[in-house]
């Protein structure tokens, strides 16, 4: 029998259905806590719906993703047929997820590799995709997961928020708290680093930030192939505005996707959240 290898990451990926679909990758989803409400992320609670709450400053938190649900996803992808399994998750700085993970490979009925990407958002995705993709053509888990890693080791992230008030609250700012108090006033971009949130600029005004954030995403992406992803929270016409931008600007793209992040993130974030992900091929 011919090995068959599961790919499985969490609903922070933001993959597109269908991209999920055609590559067979499974995505386990973390929860939003909205006031006394569990909601499964992508399912029982939109990003629409999450920002409104937010702007009416309701209580929201999130909670990663049970040991049973994964152990529940590792055996019905083995009874599926899978032979081995590679479950690749957001960064183990930013949640409890890849914890939860390992806890319930100890005992799955088949192999399960669990991978701290490092990444959240899209540039989990492209790990994802990349471990699928070494998958289809042939490699074994250890394929697969030397592809994702790759991919980690090369992918950038970068963000504009209108605030650092929703990452402040949520703990998830690290080396960025230098900006808090009288600095507020500005305006950061932040990229990930080290599995961790970081700042990297301070502008002044929303529009330079943006413009800034553009600039260093079309630097990072140079002139080879690459694969782009813009992210946005209750701001899709900046976001597409970015795209079309970067389209002109990115001479090697292959792959340019637009989305709206889900609940787990924009919880953290807040609505005006605008970030790139460079993923070279």
């Amino acid at each position: 029998m011919s090995r068959h290898v599961a790919i499985v990451t969490d609903s922070t990926a933001y993959l597109p259905r269908r991209t999920m679909e055609r590559h067979g990758i499974i995505a386990v989803p973390l929860t939003v806590v909205l006031g006394d409400q569990a909601l499964e992320e992508g399912t029982e609670i939109s990003a629409r719906s999450l920002a409104l709450a937010l702007q009416k400053r309701h209580s929201v938190t999130t909670s990663r993703p049970s040991p049973e649900v994964f152990a529940a996803t590792y055996r019905a992808v083995a009874d599926a047929g899978a032979t081995d399994v590679i479950s690749l998750h957001l960064s183990a700085e930013l949640s409890g997820t890849y914890d939860a993970a390992l806890l319930a490979a100890k005992d799955a009925p088949v192999p399960v590799r669990v991978v701290d990407t490092g990444m959240v958002a899209m540039a989990l995705g492209f790990c994802a995709l990349a471990a699928a993709e070494a998958a289809e053509a042939g490699g074994g888990p250890e394929e697969a997961v030397a592809a994702a890693e790759k991919r980690a080791a090369d992918t950038s992230a970068y963000f504009y928020v209108d605030t650092l008030d929703y990452l402040r609250r949520g703990g998830r700012i690290g080396a960025a708290q230098a900006l808090l108090g009288s600095a507020l006033a500005v305006k950061p971009l932040l990229r990930l680093d080290g599995g961790r949130i970081e700042l990297l600029e301070k502008v002044r005004t929303a529009s330079r930030a943006i413009a800034r954030l553009e600039e260093i995403v079309a630097q990072q992406a140079g002139s080879g192939a690459v694969d782009i992803a813009v992210h946005h929270l209750a701001a899709p016409e900046g976001a597409e505005r970015l795209a079309e931008r970067l389209r002109g600007r990115v001479p090697g793209l292959v792959e340019l996707y637009v989305s709206e992040v889900g609940a787990v993130i924009g919880a953290h974030t807040g609505p005006g959240l605008l970030g790139a992900v460079v993923s070279p091929r």
